[in-house]
């Protein structure tokens, strides 16, 4: 049985994630950017000054919601989404991108990422547009509602978006156990034991009454920490990546010529027996791009929509500036400290060492900081990780309260609570296998909607640049509802 649930898998999983759903991702980016006339590129001014700009001189983007309120601020929604998306593929998935397409990957990464801003800022543009108040006065967004009331409001889709709907709150339910969750806390519990001999059961037991006291407080406990714990641990990455790269200053250059020479080179890669061609680092790159920071799979729109915003495009721009900060910044500079380390032949792209994954990072790090390397790795990943696991408990939460209510939530957090023991003490090889395929899977409805609405996020961006750019006096499209007002 476990053979052929793994078999149907590999199937499913090879159409998701091979070429077919890569260039599905690639070409709703292009979309979107060509909608949008190019948004990330000619007002690169405009969404840095309104997102990481505004942080520093508009106190409305940080100051917390009052006691009453449901909503989230939006400095809390960015790091309540960053916190899902800056996890392990920061670290694994980029050495990974390295070890199987070789530097020229890196490149192909950076492409995805610059389209996939783009795809990330519609998703948020609709999440907010479309998003409705729950029965506890919280907002609730994200692909299944503007499906549902957007796709849903063309002539004769009315039931076809309600159904494609009800299939990506599946898939995200089933996610957030696998790839949110389980697979997670996995990794945290294993780096964790191999770093500081901690047992499995003893990380698994932490892990989840940390959770418990965070995910049971709801959303705006979920924010107050993500808040808190993403600016941290993001800086204290940062920092440490640059004192390695700024060590290895002198082949730094080295480093962006065999990424740009392994991107068009007709071997990008030697593997010490194969050379991997141009496809295979085309294909890493926008792999790990994809799942790296995961526009396009409708996950972060979900928080997104709990903002406490107005206007859908000031959302989508925080979309924007949370794909940079995630693969143009961090994985960047895990790509730079994996290259210019030494670990990695930059001639040929092989791999001298015999580490993959966390490892070949933590060897990295350790020649600069000896031991301890590996050590300030396991940290990362658990900060990273256990982040990704906060994060993905409300997109859970969302999927959960979409299918079955809101008064059976306290069953979706409870189960929730308990995978996190079992994901530090199992073996999850299926487990991982499965994760990826619904996560993937959420890709599909969810591009259905967005790229099927895409004249309407042309029209309400056209109208925001109206309106705080030219100074037109036009009528705001900010929701697609009479009476749900901020």
């Amino acid at each position: 049985m476990t053979k052929l649930i793994t078999d149907v898998n590999n199937a499913v999983n090879g159409v998701v994630w091979g070429t077919f759903g890569i260039a599905l991702l690639l070409l709703a980016g292009i979309l979107m950017t060509v909608i949008n006339r190019g948004f990330q590129f000619t007002h690169i001014a405009l969404w840095l000054k309104k997102t990481i700009g505004a942080i520093f001189r508009d106190r409305h983007i940080t100051a917390h919601t009052g006691k009453s309120s449901k909503s989230i601020s939006q400095f809390q929604s960015l790091c309540t989404a960053m916190a899902a998306t800056i996890g392990t593929g920061n670290l694994v998935g980029v050495a990974s991108a390295i070890i199987l397409g070789g530097p020229g990957a890196i490149f192909w990464m950076w492409v995805m990422a610059l389209f996939g801003m783009m795809t990330n800022y519609s998703e948020n543009v609709l999440g907010i547009f479309f998003r409705k108040r729950s029965e506890s006065g919280e907002w609730r967004g994200g692909a299944m509602y503007y499906l549902k009331y957007g796709f849903g409001g063309y002539k004769g889709m009315k039931q076809v978006g309600a159904v494609l709907a009800v299939i990506f709150s599946a898939f995200c339910l089933l996610a957030s156990f696998g790839i949110g969750n389980m697979s997670q806390v996995n990794s945290i519990a294993g780096n964790m034991e191999s770093a500081f001999s901690i047992p499995s059961w003893v990380t698994g037991i932490v892990l989840a009454l940390v959770a418990c006291v965070v995910i049971l407080g709801g959303l705006k406990r979920v924010a107050n920490v993500a808040e808190k714990l993403v600016p941290f641990m993001a800086l204290l990455y940062i920092v440490g990546a640059l004192i390695v790269i700024l060590v290895h200053a002198e082949a730094v250059p080295a480093v962006f010529k065999a990424i740009f020479r392994g991107a068009f080179a007709a071997k990008a890669a030697g593997g010490g027996i194969v050379g991997y061609g141009i496809k295979q680092a085309i294909t890493m790159g926008f792999k790990r791009g994809a799942f790296s920071n995961e526009a396009g799979l409708g996950s972060s729109v979900m928080v997104h929509s709990s903002s406490n915003v107005k206007e859908p495009v000031q959302q989508g721009m925080w979309g924007i500036f949370e794909v940079f900060a995630d693969t143009i910044i961090v994985c960047t500079l895990t790509a730079l400290v994996v290259l210019s380390s030494g670990v990695v032949d930059l001639e040929t792209g092989a791999v001298i060492s015999k580490n993959d994954g966390a490892g070949l990072v933590g060897e990295a790090f350790s020649t600069v900081f000896g031991g301890v390397g590996a050590q300030f790795i396991a940290i990362a990943i658990l900060l990273f990780a256990f982040s990704t696991v906060l994060g993905w408990s409300h997109y859970g939460a969302t999927a959960w309260q979409y299918l079955f209510g809101e008064k059976t939530l306290l069953i979706y957090k409870a189960a929730f609570l308990v995978m996190i023991f079992f994901g530090c003490t199992m073996s999850l090889n299926l487990a991982w296998d499965l994760s990826d395929t619904f996560n993937g899977l959420m890709m599909i409805p969810n591009l259905i909607g967005v790229i099927s609405l895409s004249p309407l996020i042309g029209r309400i961006t056209k109208n925001y640049l109206d309106r705080e750019i030219l100074k037109k006096e036009v009528e705001p499209l900010v929701t697609a509802w009479k009476d749900d007002s901020i």
